[in-house]
Protein backbone atom coordinates (compact mmCIF):
# COMPACT_ATOMS: atom_id res chain seq x y z
CA UNK A 1 0.00 0.00 0.00
CA UNK A 2 1.64 3.33 -1.05
CA UNK A 3 2.01 5.78 1.74
CA UNK A 4 2.25 9.55 0.54
CA UNK A 5 0.65 11.16 3.27
CA UNK A 6 1.14 9.09 7.05
CA UNK A 7 5.08 9.65 7.27
CA UNK A 8 4.69 13.24 6.81
CA UNK A 9 1.90 13.09 9.49
CA UNK A 10 4.05 11.12 11.82
CA UNK A 11 7.16 13.52 11.68
CA UNK A 12 4.85 16.46 11.93
CA UNK A 13 2.74 14.85 15.11
CA UNK A 14 6.56 13.78 17.10
CA UNK A 15 7.18 17.90 17.02
CA UNK A 16 4.01 18.33 17.99
CA UNK A 17 4.18 15.73 21.12
CA UNK A 18 7.52 17.52 21.50
CA UNK A 19 6.01 21.43 21.43
CA UNK A 20 3.68 20.03 24.00
CA UNK A 21 6.52 18.76 26.22
CA UNK A 22 4.82 15.36 26.42
CA UNK A 23 6.32 12.27 27.77
CA UNK A 24 5.95 8.40 26.38
CA UNK A 25 5.54 5.71 28.97
CA UNK A 26 5.80 2.70 26.28
CA UNK A 27 5.36 -1.30 27.86
CA UNK A 28 5.24 -4.51 25.78
CA UNK A 29 5.33 -2.93 22.31
CA UNK A 30 7.42 -5.94 21.26
CA UNK A 31 4.56 -8.00 20.87
CA UNK A 32 3.42 -6.16 17.58
CA UNK A 33 4.71 -8.41 15.30
CA UNK A 34 7.36 -6.55 12.40
CA UNK A 35 5.55 -7.89 9.65
CA UNK A 36 2.03 -9.85 8.38
CA UNK A 37 -1.62 -9.06 9.10
CA UNK A 38 -2.36 -7.83 12.73
CA UNK A 39 -5.09 -6.47 14.36
CA UNK A 40 -4.82 -4.49 17.55
CA UNK A 41 -7.51 -3.95 19.87
CA UNK A 42 -7.47 -0.28 22.00
CA UNK A 43 -9.70 1.01 24.48
CA UNK A 44 -11.31 4.44 23.87
CA UNK A 45 -11.05 7.12 26.44
CA UNK A 46 -10.70 10.07 24.34
CA UNK A 47 -10.98 11.87 20.56
CA UNK A 48 -7.61 11.84 19.95
CA UNK A 49 -6.95 7.82 20.65
CA UNK A 50 -6.20 6.99 17.20
CA UNK A 51 -3.63 9.45 16.58
CA UNK A 52 -1.57 8.24 19.23
CA UNK A 53 -2.65 4.55 19.27
CA UNK A 54 -0.80 4.22 16.51
CA UNK A 55 2.62 4.63 18.15
CA UNK A 56 2.28 1.39 19.37
CA UNK A 57 3.33 0.22 16.19
CA UNK A 58 6.33 2.17 15.70
CA UNK A 59 8.79 0.01 17.34
CA UNK A 60 7.80 -2.63 15.22
CA UNK A 61 8.38 0.23 12.02
CA UNK A 62 4.02 -0.91 11.34
CA UNK A 63 1.39 1.85 10.23
CA UNK A 64 -1.91 1.30 11.82
CA UNK A 65 -5.05 1.73 9.59
CA UNK A 66 -7.40 2.31 12.12
CA UNK A 67 -11.40 1.41 11.90
CA UNK A 68 -13.24 4.68 12.61
CA UNK A 69 -16.35 6.38 12.76
CA UNK A 70 -18.11 7.46 9.51
CA UNK A 71 -18.68 11.20 10.37
CA UNK A 72 -14.83 11.93 10.24
CA UNK A 73 -14.81 10.89 6.74
CA UNK A 74 -17.93 12.81 6.24
CA UNK A 75 -15.92 15.90 7.48
CA UNK A 76 -14.49 18.22 5.12
CA UNK A 77 -11.01 18.59 6.22
CA UNK A 78 -10.47 15.73 8.38
CA UNK A 79 -12.30 13.22 5.67
CA UNK A 80 -9.80 13.45 2.96
CA UNK A 81 -6.95 13.25 5.06
CA UNK A 82 -8.31 9.89 6.68
CA UNK A 83 -8.57 8.64 3.45
CA UNK A 84 -5.33 9.30 2.74
CA UNK A 85 -3.73 7.49 5.18
CA UNK A 86 -6.11 4.23 4.55
CA UNK A 87 -7.82 4.73 7.34
CA UNK A 88 -11.36 2.49 7.20
CA UNK A 89 -14.86 4.09 7.38
CA UNK A 90 -17.29 2.72 9.74
CA UNK A 91 -20.83 3.21 9.34
CA UNK A 92 -22.53 1.72 12.84
CA UNK A 93 -25.88 1.21 10.75
CA UNK A 94 -24.28 -0.88 8.03
CA UNK A 95 -20.85 -2.15 8.79
CA UNK A 96 -20.15 -4.89 6.51
CA UNK A 97 -18.64 -3.14 4.25
CA UNK A 98 -16.41 -2.05 7.08
CA UNK A 99 -15.48 -5.46 7.74
CA UNK A 100 -14.80 -6.99 4.33
CA UNK A 101 -12.30 -3.51 3.94
CA UNK A 102 -11.28 -4.66 7.29
CA UNK A 103 -10.37 -8.17 6.25
CA UNK A 104 -8.88 -7.32 2.94
CA UNK A 105 -5.95 -5.05 4.36
CA UNK A 106 -4.80 -8.22 7.10
CA UNK A 107 -4.62 -10.72 4.37
CA UNK A 108 -2.84 -8.58 2.82
CA UNK A 109 -0.47 -8.20 5.58
CA UNK A 110 -1.48 -4.80 6.66
CA UNK A 111 -2.08 -3.77 11.13
CA UNK A 112 -5.49 -2.66 11.46
CA UNK A 113 -6.34 -0.69 14.71
CA UNK A 114 -10.03 -1.05 16.12
CA UNK A 115 -11.46 0.05 19.36
CA UNK A 116 -14.06 -2.50 20.22
CA UNK A 117 -15.74 -0.60 22.78
CA UNK A 118 -17.20 1.07 19.41
CA UNK A 119 -17.40 4.54 22.02
CA UNK A 120 -15.48 6.61 24.33
CA UNK A 121 -16.21 5.37 27.79
CA UNK A 122 -16.75 8.18 30.12
CA UNK A 123 -15.94 6.01 33.11
CA UNK A 124 -12.46 5.90 31.51
CA UNK A 125 -13.13 1.74 32.12
CA UNK A 126 -13.99 -0.53 29.83
CA UNK A 127 -17.29 -0.83 28.62
CA UNK A 128 -18.68 -4.20 27.29
CA UNK A 129 -16.78 -5.12 23.79
CA UNK A 130 -18.10 -5.70 21.05
CA UNK A 131 -17.59 -9.41 19.33
CA UNK A 132 -16.14 -7.78 15.83
CA UNK A 133 -12.45 -7.71 16.83
CA UNK A 134 -12.28 -11.76 17.59
CA UNK A 135 -14.51 -12.57 14.76
CA UNK A 136 -12.62 -10.39 12.52
CA UNK A 137 -9.10 -12.13 13.28
CA UNK A 138 -10.42 -15.49 13.28
CA UNK A 139 -11.23 -14.98 9.84
CA UNK A 140 -8.49 -13.34 8.90
CA UNK A 141 -6.29 -15.66 10.54
CA UNK A 142 -3.97 -13.06 12.04
CA UNK A 143 -3.02 -12.17 15.85
CA UNK A 144 -5.42 -9.69 17.98
CA UNK A 145 -2.87 -7.74 19.82
CA UNK A 146 -4.62 -5.66 22.97
CA UNK A 147 -3.79 -2.30 23.57
CA UNK A 148 -4.34 0.32 26.20
CA UNK A 149 -4.27 4.36 26.23
CA UNK A 150 -3.73 6.35 29.01
CA UNK A 151 -3.32 9.89 29.46
CA UNK A 152 -5.34 10.63 25.71
CA UNK A 153 -8.31 11.67 27.81
CA UNK A 154 -6.96 14.53 29.58
CA UNK A 155 -6.13 16.42 26.44
CA UNK A 156 -9.64 15.62 24.59
CA UNK A 157 -12.78 13.69 25.21
CA UNK A 158 -16.22 13.71 26.40
CA UNK A 159 -17.56 16.39 28.80
CA UNK A 160 -15.02 18.09 29.14
CA UNK A 161 -12.92 21.09 27.63
CA UNK A 162 -10.15 20.46 25.61
CA UNK A 163 -6.51 20.78 27.87
CA UNK A 164 -3.46 20.72 25.14
CA UNK A 165 -1.41 22.05 27.94
CA UNK A 166 2.19 21.37 28.25
CA UNK A 167 3.79 18.32 30.39
CA UNK A 168 1.71 15.79 30.14
CA UNK A 169 2.54 11.75 30.21
CA UNK A 170 1.01 9.60 27.40
CA UNK A 171 1.13 5.70 28.60
CA UNK A 172 0.57 2.36 26.12
CA UNK A 173 0.38 -0.59 27.01
CA UNK A 174 0.84 -3.37 24.79
CA UNK A 175 -0.69 -6.81 25.71
CA UNK A 176 0.93 -10.78 24.64
CA UNK A 177 -1.46 -11.49 21.19
CA UNK A 178 -4.50 -13.85 21.64
CA UNK A 179 -5.15 -15.98 18.40
CA UNK A 180 -9.14 -16.61 18.64
CA UNK A 181 -10.86 -19.36 16.37
CA UNK A 182 -13.85 -17.57 15.53
CA UNK A 183 -15.50 -20.62 17.14
CA UNK A 184 -17.07 -18.46 20.11
CA UNK A 185 -16.75 -15.08 19.72
CA UNK A 186 -18.55 -14.24 22.94
CA UNK A 187 -16.02 -16.47 25.24
CA UNK A 188 -13.18 -14.89 23.36
CA UNK A 189 -14.44 -10.96 23.38
CA UNK A 190 -15.14 -11.87 27.27
CA UNK A 191 -10.93 -13.21 27.29
CA UNK A 192 -10.01 -10.33 25.51
CA UNK A 193 -11.90 -7.87 28.06
CA UNK A 194 -10.21 -9.74 30.94
CA UNK A 195 -6.85 -8.95 29.27
CA UNK A 196 -7.21 -5.40 28.42
CA UNK A 197 -9.08 -5.22 32.28
CA UNK A 198 -5.62 -6.17 33.62
CA UNK A 199 -3.41 -3.99 30.91
CA UNK A 200 -5.65 -1.02 32.18
CA UNK A 201 -4.98 -2.04 35.73
CA UNK A 202 -1.41 -2.61 35.02
CA UNK A 203 -1.03 1.25 33.43
CA UNK A 204 -2.73 2.99 35.87
CA UNK A 205 -0.88 1.73 38.39
CA UNK A 206 2.31 2.69 36.36
CA UNK A 207 1.56 6.39 35.63
CA UNK A 208 2.78 9.17 37.22
CA UNK A 209 1.13 9.83 40.82
CA UNK A 210 1.60 12.93 40.39
CA UNK A 211 -0.18 13.49 37.66
CA UNK A 212 -3.55 11.90 38.79
CA UNK A 213 -4.29 13.04 41.97
CA UNK A 214 -6.96 11.92 44.46
CA UNK A 215 -9.72 13.33 42.71
CA UNK A 216 -8.92 14.18 39.33
CA UNK A 217 -11.85 14.01 36.96
CA UNK A 218 -9.78 11.92 34.27
CA UNK A 219 -9.15 9.00 37.05
CA UNK A 220 -11.66 5.99 37.61
CA UNK A 221 -13.91 6.30 40.77
CA UNK A 222 -12.58 3.05 42.39
CA UNK A 223 -8.74 4.47 42.27
CA UNK A 224 -9.97 7.66 43.58
CA UNK A 225 -10.86 9.79 40.86
CA UNK A 226 -14.32 11.75 40.25
CA UNK A 227 -15.27 9.94 36.67
CA UNK A 228 -18.54 8.72 36.32
CA UNK A 229 -18.68 4.86 37.55
CA UNK A 230 -19.44 2.35 34.48
CA UNK A 231 -23.27 2.48 35.84
CA UNK A 232 -23.53 6.42 35.28
CA UNK A 233 -21.65 6.44 32.50
CA UNK A 234 -24.03 3.86 31.21
CA UNK A 235 -26.84 6.49 31.74
CA UNK A 236 -25.26 9.24 30.31
CA UNK A 237 -24.22 7.42 26.86
CA UNK A 238 -28.25 7.04 26.78
CA UNK A 239 -29.25 11.04 27.42
CA UNK A 240 -26.39 11.31 24.68
CA UNK A 241 -28.08 8.88 22.28
CA UNK A 242 -31.53 9.75 22.78
CA UNK A 243 -30.40 13.73 21.80
CA UNK A 244 -28.71 12.77 19.00
CA UNK A 245 -31.93 11.21 18.15
CA UNK A 246 -34.33 13.91 18.94
CA UNK A 247 -31.77 16.41 16.54
CA UNK A 248 -32.00 14.37 13.86
CA UNK A 249 -35.66 14.21 14.33
CA UNK A 250 -35.61 18.17 14.12
CA UNK A 251 -33.47 18.47 11.21
CA UNK A 252 -35.60 15.93 9.34
CA UNK A 253 -38.91 17.82 10.18
CA UNK A 254 -37.43 21.09 9.33
CA UNK A 255 -36.33 19.95 5.90
CA UNK A 256 -39.43 18.27 5.04
CA UNK A 257 -40.89 22.10 6.01
CA UNK A 258 -39.32 23.61 3.50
Amino acid sequence: MRDVTYPPIIYTALAGFKLLGQRFQMTGTEHVPRSGGVLLAYNHIGYVDFIYGGFAARPSRRLVRFMAKRELFDHPAVGPLMRSLHHIEVDRASGEKSLDVALEYLKAGEAVGIFPEATISRAFELKELKTGAVRIAAEAGVPLVPVILWGTQRMMTKDHPRDFGRGKTIALTVGEPMYPTGENPAAETAELKVRMDALLEQTIAAYPADEQPPGSWWLPRRHGGSAPTLEEAKVLDAEEKRERARKRAAKRAAARGK
